[in-house]
């Protein structure tokens, strides 16, 4: 069981790829990777998207690695591997970014990524630390995460969803934040599970083990 975590040039890996080493020795999760090698994304088994800064730096940069791009659209898309997208790398699965310009995302999720407006104006975007899961539906990488449970956040932009049923958790801020997203065999979280402790090493854990 492999699992390619992308390096598009796009954060700093160190801490996810240490993240997802240690919970897949905890679950028997196979093999996790950091890579930039089209042929090792086209044979993993699960696919994890990272990023971090502005939206159309992200697709750009994405979208340049053109043999990864493809790798990577061609095992989600027509080989149903399971993909997890990190905060850009998740904001990347929707149809469209409207941050500093319009462009287009992955369109694996109907929606599109706008900046967040809080209706309290003492709440300050970025949007930066820790705030509680609202789960709206359940889903296996939830498994044993609830309610209540603290996800750490670092954005000033978010996902507007065109369908909510796509929607698998939202959190507070001065009204609904979008911050998980999913559908078929790929999600996508806004918040990184990598830096949120318990609550992100279990969610991480459970993809691993996730059998779509």
């Amino acid at each position: 069981m492999l699992t390619a975590i992308i390096d598009y040039e796009s954060g700093n890996l160190h801490s996810a790829e240490k993240a997802f080493q240690r919970m897949a020795r905890e679950v028997d999760g196979g093999t996790v990777v950091v890579t930039s090698d089209a042929d090792v994304v086209a044979k993993a088994d699960r696919i994890v998207l990272p990023g971090d800064g502005a939206f159309p730096a992200c697709a750009a940069a994405l979208r340049a690695q053109g043999g990864v791009y493809d790798a990577m659209r061609e095992a989600v898309e027509d080989r149903g591997r399971p993909f997890l997208g990190i905060c850009v790398g998740m904001q990347l699965m929707a149809s469209w970014g409207r941050e500093y310009e319009d462009t287009p995302g992955l369109d694996w999720i109907g929606g599109e990524v706008v900046k967040i407006t809080p209706s309290d104006p003492a709440l300050k975007v970025p949007h930066m630390g820790w705030n509680d899961l609202v789960i709206d539906r359940p889903h296996p990488v939830l498994e044993g995460i609830s309610t209540g449970d603290h996800a750490y956040f670092v954005h000033s932009y978010h996902m507007a969803m065109t369908d909510l049923s796509q929607r698998i958790a939202h959190v507070d801020y001065g009204g609904d934040v979008t911050a998980i997203v999913g559908t078929g065999t790929m999600i996508g979280t806004q918040f990184h599970p990598e830096k949120s402790q318990a609550t992100g090493l279990r969610l991480i854990g459970n993809f691993l083990k996730w059998k779509p």
